[in-house]
């Protein structure tokens, strides 16, 4: 694709990120918008009739599976296959936060199961900021096979609106405050929600990052389009 050395280097992790992401960013679309769970259009849903010790529905566990085991592989790449990034401890640090209230939200059964299976709940939660928010952010920032950028102007706006408002409104929403109205004394509460507000503090560092991106570029003060999370190296001409 006469690409540079440096985006060559990149492209197998962009391109693994886009296959994954576009496959579990789909499936979430299908759980959310294709079946019977009402988990996007009300959020509080998660909680009704809330039970420990309930199965998992076959399609809800095929989620957890895919999303565990990718986060899981992640943490590893992430030190010791992708490109180090100034925000590589926080993106570790990303991962292990998802895994652990994926994995958890298994472990602890916080799923029910009605006549119309309604599925799990905090993991239901927990996995609207992956569907809702992932998809944004997987190649903005890097080339894609024909060597183009995606406009940063569309990134900007797509992640505030995925991740700094409908991530709060309905996540955090459901979790810090629906819970404890549907069921008081909920387990968990603020393991959970801890985690979950460390991620929206990570959301809010990464989309610094892309205001300051968008800000350079607009500015003039990018000769080309270049990752700002990236270190510098010295001058190819040195």
């Amino acid at each position: 694709c006469n690409l540079r050395p440096k985006d060559a280097a990149k492209m197998p992790e962009s391109a693994w990120k886009l296959l994954f992401y576009t496959i579990s960013w789909s499936y979430g679309i299908y759980l959310l918008f294709f079946t019977d769970y009402p988990f996007f259009y009300d959020p509080p849903s998660v909680f009704y009739g809330w039970q420990k010790g309930m199965d998992v529905p076959t399609d809800i566990a095929i989620a957890y599976l895919m999303q565990c085991s990718f986060y899981g592989h992640s943490i590893y790449a992430t030190a010791y296959m992708d490109t180090w990034r100034k925000d590589s401890v926080v993106m570790l640090l990303h991962h292990v936060v998802a895994l652990t209230l994926i994995a958890c939200s298994y472990a602890f059964r916080c799923q029910e199961q009605g006549p119309r299976v309604q599925g799990e709940r905090v993991g239901a939660a927990c996995r609207q900021e992956v569907v809702l928010g992932t998809l944004c952010w997987v190649s903005p920032l890097s080339w894609d096979p024909c060597g183009m950028l995606i406009p940063p102007c569309s990134l900007c706006p797509g992640r505030f609106w995925f991740r700094l408002y409908w991530f709060p409104l309905k996540v955090l929403y459901a979790t810090c405050y629906s819970s404890l109205q549907l069921v008081p004394n909920i387990p968990f509460y603020f393991f959970f929600n801890a985690l979950l507000l460390v991620l929206t503090l990570m959301n809010i560092y990464w989309f610094l990052y892309i205001v300051l991106f968008v800000a350079k570029v607009l500015m003039g003060q990018m000769q080309e389009v270049n990752d700002v999370r990236e270190y510098d190296v010295e001058d190819s001409k040195k």
